[in-house]
């Protein structure tokens, strides 16, 4: 009976040890980083090497540590706040919608690009082309970024539904660039990306994205439409972070975009100048937007694979 009472006392102690050696390490340490995903939006090398600036300026900024990383898609930062994988994202503006929607994410910044907090979709096709106005797109291929993009899918799929213009078949890019690039390649008719107005007077829609690639794009590639405004895409949060935690990064982002060295890598990695501070209320007129296209952000991407 004693070497039973000693064995059941030795397995009490390992398995009060296991579980003090799994028990989750508090957020914002070294063991257990706050984990900031960059949803890819240009090429690798640059979100590399500046969202290692953004990673280092926020731990000089807070007392938390962070680990940046790089999904492949806006819904596998969505899917990743369901898994609680993601404690912040620089989510698109639908991703969000869909984030709320399923998980209860909160939109607490929104980016701010030469001073505007809204932007717009642009259709763009070759200049060259026989597609002279929006209508000539019946029945034409047409390259989309992602089903989760508001500017490169949602957006202008809405008012191409408002104007009754069926296209023929659609491929997703999964980038801005991507759509771009297959318009001057000429493997689509056609494509939908995200608009900002020029600045300092240089284009600053996507195309400038492939300029370095294409210096002739601008020439080549004809801006055919733009949409209605709509929000600027939000920094969201996972909703069961500390509030306190959740208030110091918003603070330090405010900083960060102050800095040289921030304001630098933030406009390379999304373009962004500014940002604002920001509410879930913010986003209520993209909510009226989806409800023009189906039921919900989540039965949107559904349609949108089975049509791919």
């Amino acid at each position: 009976m004693k070497k039973i009472v000693a064995l059941f006392g030795l397995l009490l102690v390992l398995v009060l040890m296991t579980s003090c050696t799994f028990e989750k390490k508090e957020l914002g340490t070294e063991d257990n980083p706050v984990k900031l995903f960059f949803v890819p939006s240009v090429e690798a090398k640059t979100l590399a090497d500046k969202s290692k600036v953004v990673k280092r300026l926020l731990e000089e900024l807070t007392p938390y540590k962070f680990e940046v990383r790089i999904p492949e898609s806006y819904i596998a930062v969505v899917e990743a706040f369901g898994a609680k994988r993601v404690d912040i994202a620089a989510l698109n503006t639908f991703g969000y919608i869909l984030a709320h929607e399923k998980f209860k994410a909160e939109a607490l910044l929104t980016v701010v690009r030469y001073g505007s907090s809204t932007y717009r979709s642009t259709i763009l096709a070759r200049s060259d082309g026989k597609i002279k106005k929006l209508e000539d797109l019946v029945g034409k291929t047409i390259a989309y970024v992602d089903p989760a993009s508001t500017s490169g899918y949602l957006l202008p799929l809405k008012e191409l539904r408002e104007k009754k213009i069926e296209t023929g078949k659609h491929v997703f890019a999964m980038t801005h660039d991507a759509v771009v690039s297959m318009i001057y390649k000429g493997r689509v008719d056609a494509g939908a990306a995200f608009y900002s107005p020029p600045a300092a007077g240089e284009i600053q829609d996507a195309r400038r994205l492939v300029k370095t690639q294409y210096p002739d794009v601008e020439d080549k590639i004809k801006i055919l439409h733009l949409t209605s405004d709509i929000p600027n895409e939000p920094v969201v949060f996972r909703k069961d972070m500390p509030e306190k935690m959740k208030k110091d990064i918003v603070e330090a982002f405010m900083k960060l975009i102050e800095m040289p060295e921030g304001k630098d890598a933030v406009s390379k990695l999304f373009g962004i100048t500014e940002l604002k501070k920001s509410t879930d209320a913010d986003y209520d007129s993209v909510r009226t937007m989806i409800k023009t296209l189906g039921t919900s952000a989540a039965n949107l991407i559904e349609n949108a694979k089975k049509k791919k």
